[in-house]
This record gives structure tokens, sequence and C-alpha cells, in this order.
């Protein structure tokens, strides 16, 4: 994601932050909030069993972050990846990048591959994170090449107001 990251970063600089101006801050699990997340509206951000998920208008990125803790996160990442190829999306495990970033002072462990799905090439991402003790986040990136950059200043926004739940 670092790469994704650095290229939403380059588009901010070039467009308007109005752009995604009008979000909805998602405080999650509702029952047991643990983060919170500033979404567009217009990505239809939603509660899920395990977390939250988000698809911007045009359907070109698909993110969620489903929370987990250390018993559960190896299946928390199985899960996301099962999502994945049941919607067609094909990783080649080939273009596999790691990197750590840092994001509000939670470390972050991020694994991106190229792929595809019907539509054709595809950028795809899981990174890690830990809000807290004992509790984990695990964020599911897809989105289509050569149409997710254009959401480059919003998925900025959006993993920049990643937070632990009350701050």
């Amino acid at each position: 994601m670092k790469k994704i990251f650095a290229a939403a970063l380059a588009i901010a600089l070039i467009q308007p932050f109005g752009a995604f101006a009008a979000s909805k801050t998602v405080v999650f699990p509702s029952d047991a909030p643990v983060a919170s997340i500033a979404i567009p509206e217009s990505w239809s951000p939603e509660e899920t069993e395990t977390g939250i998920e988000a698809t911007s208008d045009d359907g070109a990125i698909y993110l969620s972050i489903d929370v987990a803790d250390e018993r559960t996160s190896d299946k928390v990442i199985d899960d996301a990846v099962a999502f994945l190829q049941g919607n067609g999306v094909n990783i080649d495990g080939s273009t596999q990048k790691q990197s750590e970033d840092e994001i509000n002072g939670m470390k972050m462990a991020n694994f991106d591959w190229s792929g595809t799905d019907k539509d054709g090439p595809v950028s795809v991402g899981l990174s890690v994170v830990s809000p807290k003790p004992g509790k984990l986040l695990v964020i599911t990136y897809w989105g289509t090449k050569g149409e997710q950059e254009k959401h480059g200043p919003a998925l900025l926004a959006i993993i920049n107001s990643l937070h632990p739940a009350g701050q």
C-alpha cells in the first residue's frame, strides 16, 4: 500500500481537497469500538459483522477494515483472501511487495500484489495495524488499475483518518 499512498499523495497535491470533504466518521465495531475512520459518504460506508467496508461510487476501489485479535488474525486474513477470490480477484503471488509504515502512531505492515478481476488489472493490498494492545485491524484494498488513481486524494484522507477509538 505504500506505493498507493505515495501515488495518492502526489495526486492530492494537484487536486482540490473538496473532492472528499463530505465524509462520515465511523467508529467500529459499534458494540465495542477499537478504531474510527472518516470515509466519504459517496463510498457508502457500512458496518459489517467484523468491521466496516466501503466502495468508491464508481466501483473502482473496495476497502474493508476488519477487527481481529491475536487468536483470530489468521482467520480474518484468510477470510479477506477468500472474499477477494470469491469476487473473482486473482492475485499474482510473484508480485508481492512488503513494507512497513506508521499511521497516526500505529505501526502498519503492508502486503501488496498485482492481479486481475473481471474488469482487468487490479492492485490488491492487505495491511495489518494495531490500534490498541490485543487488537488488530486487517485492511483489505482492491483497486482497478487505471481507475484507482483518481481516488488518490480520497484514499489518502481515509487512511490518514484512521485512529484508535477515542482519539
